[in-house]
């Protein structure tokens, strides 16, 4: 019998919602619709909501980390 290595759940592949630290407001929504995504098995807004995650990281617009 072969044994082949699990893999781990698409959970553990997330990326976290933000900086380390408190997540901002946009980073707080995003994550929010991407969990809401994942229970209605909409892999497609899943998706979107990382992507524009990502991209709000990059703008510079997040404030997560930051004091206010």
């Amino acid at each position: 019998m072969v044994e082949r290595a699990q893999t781990p759940p698409a959970s553990e592949h997330s990326q976290p919602p933000c900086r380390p630290c408190r997540p901002c407001r946009p980073c707080q929504a995003l994550a929010l619709a991407e969990t809401v995504a994942k229970a209605e098995y909409d892999w497609s807004r899943a998706t979107d909501c990382r992507v524009l995650m990502k991209r709000h990281r990059e703008s510079g617009e997040c404030v997560a980390g930051q004091s206010a």
